[in-house]
């Protein structure tokens, strides 16, 4: 998969470096993914909680942080749109 939006997965794991790990492996397995339908992506992540058009939201650090990501599985390209704390997460305009 191709993945856009990693100036904010960078930014955040400067702020909060005991997500550094976790991201870059969650990175790693994004890149090299073939999600072709939200089934794949479930296969790999059971706990990631798919939001509607296309979009899923990971837990991150024991459910501390969330990542929110667009998939557009058809083109083989998955979106950073935010990444936060779980407060920050509750706010976020989920379409």
């Amino acid at each position: 998969m191709e993945l856009t939006g990693k100036d904010k997965l960078d930014a955040f794991k400067k702020a909060h470096p005991d997500a550094e790990s976790q991201l870059d492996a969650w990175e790693a397995e994004a890149r090299s993914a073939l999600w072709k339908t939200p089934h794949d992506l479930k296969r790999r992540y059971p706990k990631a909680s798919l939001v509607g058009k296309g979009q899923a939201i990971f837990n991150l650090c024991w459910n501390r942080y969330r990542l929110w990501v667009k998939i557009a599985y058809n083109t083989g390209t998955v979106i950073v749109k935010a990444i936060g704390t779980h407060q920050e997460y509750e706010k976020w305009p989920i379409e």
